[in-house]
């Protein structure tokens, strides 16, 4: 059997996840070089991993819109049995990583993708430390940003984030063999 096909998707405005273009007006940083990727181009992938920000402790309403495109993929099961995990980032702590995570369950769930959380195994003295401030949860890796958007992942956040990705694939892999 073939190794799965995984995307990583990414929404970023001010460049935590990763850098994406944004109106002008926003005055967002520039756009980085990576691949956009079309709703209908998911039916591609067995898994995701899907990086998005908070607003307001739900997703923003580009990741909504995204997925508001995805409504023949939902009629016709294109994405049932699929696998998707995610990382958040947030302004700071209490900004809705977690909220943010529940409120992408519900479209994951109506698709029948099947979500694979972090969880507190692989990453248990990481996500608990107390030693700095740090994004992340069981639900999966995570940056705090600064209202300002100053603030990028701290190497303790980079190696949550790194964890996922390695226990990510591992899951997805061996649902594949």
């Amino acid at each position: 059997m073939s190794a799965p096909k995984v995307a990583i998707v990414i929404y970023s405005m001010y460049g935590h996840v990763a850098k994406h273009e944004i109106l002008a007006k926003m005055h967002a940083p520039p756009k980085g070089d990576y691949p956009l990727l079309a709703p209908v181009d998911l039916v591609k992938f067995d898994a995701f991993l899907f990086g998005i920000p908070t607003r307001y402790g739900n997703f923003p309403a580009q990741w909504k819109t995204f997925w508001d495109a995805t409504g023949g993929l939902w009629a016709s099961g294109g994405l049932w049995g699929k696998q998707a995990g995610l990382f958040i980032s947030t302004s700071g702590l209490g900004g809705g990583q977690e909220s943010t995570a529940i409120a992408a369950m519900s479209t994951l769930t109506h698709h029948g993708i099947s979500y694979v959380p972090l969880g507190y195994k692989p990453a248990f003295g990481q996500l608990s430390s107390l030693d700095e401030a740090h994004g992340g949860s069981p639900w999966g890796a995570g940056t705090l940003t600064k209202a300002d958007g100053s603030r990028f992942p701290s190497p303790l956040e980079l190696e949550i984030a790194t964890i996922q990705g390695k226990t990510f694939w591992e899951r997805v892999a061996s649902k594949a063999a």
